[in-house]
């Protein structure tokens, strides 16, 4: 990009090479091509339009285009009604995206903003350079006939050109909206009708060619725009990023500033397609005030540092089609003049590990497939190195647990560390730290889909805690997070300021749907007023669909999702998330375990194995991961694939996870609860299989349909065994 400049590496490299287990752990990601940066493309894809005059009439009842008197509008031109607060955060005064942006402008116009890699070469971009690439691209989109509330789409891998389109489609007056990047064709179509589209901005040629598919199926597109790599053709209406930039590099300003002046914090300017398990995706309209706000609270929430006190730095590389990247990479950092840094396309195959090394992350955030590929090839090196090693690694992981455990019983105040945590943080945990590229990270997250308390404890245990966050599309993203001064494990931390929570409906422990309300809460689904109904009630409560409890210190916990709620033949309500995660803690060999049981006589369920996953596809592998073939070893067990153990043909390993299901069955509240059959399938799940949703999340609907005989066979009618052994294949 024509604004570079070349500049240092960030990070001190000299730490790191004297950094005994840094390579080592060099590779650390190779195992995650699966997680999130592959996106779903899985969805129902059949294009059915929206309706959209019928939608506008039933929504015209509800709220008139630009009166903002109503808390919801499902209009593309609609505006809102803000939950203003009387005092505090609450109360900030609403601004635009552009308001925010030539406000961090003024303040730290000569800082870095943008950072990215080109062949061995770090370049950057200021913030002044970033905000006048965004007004030209905005202008080049208007030349090319963006109209107000029209899509910009944009398929691509995150880079400061994504960014640059984003921005400028919204300070155009369009709506930007990211796309899956392993979305079908059909797919792209779909989102790009659906918020009639006149720009879609793609990377390169494997993206063009999904919009080549479907192009004479969308009658508002009036260009395309590839910001990566050579045109391979030429076409009417198909731009390089230099001649795209170049359109309006000339034009002037005064049409921009019209539209950049008219614009007002409670109107839509951004879009996030849910990814739901079926059905159409739904368009969640954003206000400016949605993003502008959130970032705000959000930031002071988690203390981070404005740039003229100390630069925060975060390396993006998780889809920018979530509204957690979006938040993160794009509004939280320039609210407070960060730094972000883009990953290389093939992050999760290897190369983030060298990324995170270089730039050192100020804060970093990972779903948590990614936190469990990095314990999973941590172990397993652990496992190779000598025994004096392991010792010391083990006595320090003691100590690390035990002094983090206390610390979150005080609030994160503890006046003077142990001896032996000083000591042990010399010798392991500030090496492990250089080595992950965290060892300026002070803030490490995990979302998206919920973790595991094993993984949490193994890095607490090595002084890096993890703290959840929760929130969804619909509430622009975070609505309560985890600090050092209020953590608890598994539970997702507290409200953010200038926000609510309201279990709704609680049972006798407390357990109800946990609604949001706050400046956060979205404004509507574009076009869908019957579901936008769904979700906000009478008072604009948001209700979010999953289900928690408040402890005593107002601490949130998720214990499970009404949708996946099991209910058995007997009428027992089984939340199934907490027995799944029993099951894998008390069997490490288990990638992912899935209950079943709704509407059945008992429990059943199905297991998979970890495995190796393939780089370049992100789909599993039959060769195990080197942490199960050990567990295997330990057991007497010889088996190498998952094709030795599924089906029962290992009946070694059988018996120990059938052990490991006795235990959990032993702690279950009543019989219903218990796992009385189950089967370890012949491959993991992942997100090209498509039981995995494009955050990890398991599609319970898609598999409950692509393994229907195998359920189905649990239920049989067959003498059910009186003792809990789960009876082998002959």
């Amino acid at each position: 990009m024509s604004t570079a400049v070349v500049m240092d590496h960030p990070g001190d490299t000299s730490l790191l090479q004297s950094c005994e287990t840094a390579d080592s752990l060099a590779s650390l990601y190779d195992a995650s091509a699966e997680s999130t940066a592959n996106e779903s493309s899985e969805e129902e894809t059949a294009c059915v339009r929206e309706e959209q005059t019928n939608a506008e009439a039933e929504q015209s009842m509800h709220t008139e285009s630009g009166q903002g008197t109503e808390l919801w509008t499902t209009r593309g031109d609609g505006e809102v009604k803000l939950r203003m607060g009387e005092s505090g955060t609450a109360a900030e005064p609403p601004v635009t995206v552009n308001q925010m942006f030539t406000s961090t402008v003024q303040r730290y116009g000569s800082y870095t903003a943008l950072g990215w890699k080109e062949g061995e070469q770090w370049k950057s971009m200021t913030y002044s350079e970033y905000y006048n690439s965004c007004r030209n691209a905005a202008k080049s989109f208007l030349k090319l006939g963006l109209e107000q509330n029209h899509g910009v789409g944009i398929l691509g891998f995150n880079s400061a050109e994504w960014f640059i389109a984003d921005i400028g489609a919204i300070l155009a007056g369009g709506f930007a909206v990211g796309i899956y990047t392993t979305n079908s064709p059909e797919a792209c179509q779909y989102v790009a009708e659906n918020c009639q589209a006149n720009i879609l901005v793609v990377e390169n040629h494997k993206q063009l060619q999904k919009v080549l598919q479907v192009q004479d199926k969308l009658p508002h597109l009036k260009a395309i725009i590839q910001y990566k790599d050579e045109l391979k053709e030429k076409r009417p209406n198909l731009y390089t990023w230099a001649e795209f930039m170049e359109l309006g590099r000339n034009e002037p300003d005064t049409h921009l500033d019209n539209i950049i002046s008219s614009q007002k914090p409670n109107q839509c300017c951004t879009l996030i397609y849910t990814s739901g398990t079926t059905g159409q995706p739904k368009g969640v309209m954003l206000s400016h005030d949605n993003l502008t706000w959130t970032a705000f609270s959000t930031s002071l929430d988690v203390g981070l540092m404005y740039a003229e006190k100390s630069q925060e730095v975060v390396v993006s590389y998780l889809p920018l089609s979530h509204i957690a990247a979006q938040m993160i990479d794009i509004w939280i950092t320039m609210k407070v003049g960060g730094a972000t840094y883009f990953a290389q396309p093939d992050a999760l195959k290897g190369s983030l590990a060298n990324t995170l090394r270089e730039i050192r992350p100020t804060a970093f955030m990972g779903v948590p497939r990614v936190w469990e590929k990095m314990q999973e090839k941590m172990k397993s090196i652990g496992a190779k190195s000598s025994t004096v090693r392991r010792k010391v690694a083990s006595w320090a992981k003691d100590v690390g647990l035990q002094t983090n455990l206390s610390k979150m019983e005080l609030n994160g105040s503890m006046s003077r560390k142990p001896l032996n945590y000083r000591l042990a943080k010399r010798l392991v945990f500030r090496k492990v730290r250089k080595a992950l590229g965290l060892d300026r990270c002070t803030k490490c997250y995990t979302g998206a889909a919920p973790i595991t308390k094993d993984t949490l404890e193994f890095f607490l245990s090595l002084d890096i805690p993890l703290f959840e966050l929760y929130g969804m599309s619909e509430s622009s993203g975070p609505h309560t997070i985890s600090r050092p001064d209020a953590f608890r494990l598994t539970s997702c931390g507290k409200v953010i300021p200038g926000c609510q929570t309201k279990i709704f409906s609680p049972d006798a422990d407390g357990n109800g749907e946990i609604c949001f309300w706050g400046r956060h809460v979205f404004m509507g689904y574009l076009n869908m007023p019957d579901k936008t109904e769904e979700a906000l009630d009478a008072e604009g409560w948001l209700h979010s669909g999953d289900l928690g409890k408040h402890d005593q210190n107002d601490f949130l916990f998720i214990t499970g999702r009404i949708k996946e709620l099991i209910i058995t033949a007997g009428g027992e309500n089984i939340p199934p998330v907490p027995i799944e995660d029993a099951v894998k803690e008390a069997v490490p060999l288990i990638s992912n375990a899935m209950l079943i049981g709704d509407k059945r006589k008992f429990l059943s369920m199905l297991i998979t194995i970890k495995c190796q996953v393939n780089g370049e596809t992100g789909v599993p592998e039959d060769e195990l991961i080197p942490e199960a073939i050990e567990f295997c070893r330990k057991l007497g067990s010889n088996s190498t694939r998952v094709s030795e153990i599924a089906s029962g043909r290992d009946r070694t390993v059988y018996a120990a996870i059938q052990e490991g299901i006795n235990r959990v069955n032993e702690k279950s509240t009543s019989n219903a609860q218990r796992i009385q059959k189950w089967t370890v399938l012949d491959q993991d799940f992942s997100i090209p299989g498509g039981e995995l949703g494009p955050t990890m999340k398991l599609k319970r609907p898609v598999v409950m349909k692509m393994y229907k005989d195998q359920i189905e066979n649990f239920y049989k009618e067959v003498v059910t065994p009186t003792t809990p052994d789960n009876p082998l294949p002959s």
